[in-house]
């Protein structure tokens, strides 16, 4: 096995760890939210048990204060999950970058020195990588499950997926451009 092999591995690794940090972000995106709806109903539950002590103007005052008060939270919660996820694409984007950049670098210094150590502990190395990417691929799918559980019946949340670029994609982007 060579670095290129284990840099496939890690960058697999990461990808993984980055779409369960999506289901993270997305489970308390739609949990949240959830709890925003509760409150909503019952908001309008107590104004229409109070409503015969409530003066009409009061009710409709109290009705669009939470009206307004929900949709600044869901719109906060939006904005911060979003820009949590873009966060969460970016590094998992650089990380890949640097692996593959380490696996080239490694093989530059094989080709230029002879010296194959690297290959040997990359070889050794494969074995546990895979290991804990099983793992991390159960993790992934559990985060993924518990977003799709805590969005209800009514929503589905997708698995978080990664854009992995491969160097074929790479040559016929630069390709077509």
């Amino acid at each position: 096995m060579t670095a290129k092999n284990l840099s496939t591995v890690a960058v697999d690794l990461i990808a993984s760890s980055g779409n369960t940090a999506k289901n993270v972000i997305n489970a308390y995106r739609v949990g949240t939210e959830r709890a925003i709806g509760f409150m909503d109903k019952r908001w309008e539950s107590s104004l229409r048990k109070s409503a015969d002590k409530l003066q009409s103007e009061v009710r409709g005052n109290a009705r669009t204060a939470q009206k307004t008060l929900s949709a600044y939270t869901t719109q906060g919660i939006a904005l911060t999950t979003g820009g949590a996820e873009a966060v969460v694409s970016k590094i998992v984007e650089l990380a890949g970058k640097g692996v593959h950049r380490a696996a080239a670098n490694a093989d530059h210094f094989h080709q230029r020195t002879g010296v194959s150590t690297l290959n040997t502990l990359a070889s050794v190395a494969v074995p546990a990588a895979l290991a804990i990417h099983k793992l991390v691929e159960k993790m992934e799918h559990q985060s993924g499950r518990l977003a799709n559980k805590l969005a209800g019946k009514d929503a589905s949340v997708k698995f978080a997926t990664v854009k992995r670029v491969t160097p074929f994609g790479k040559a016929r982007s630069r390709k077509a451009a």
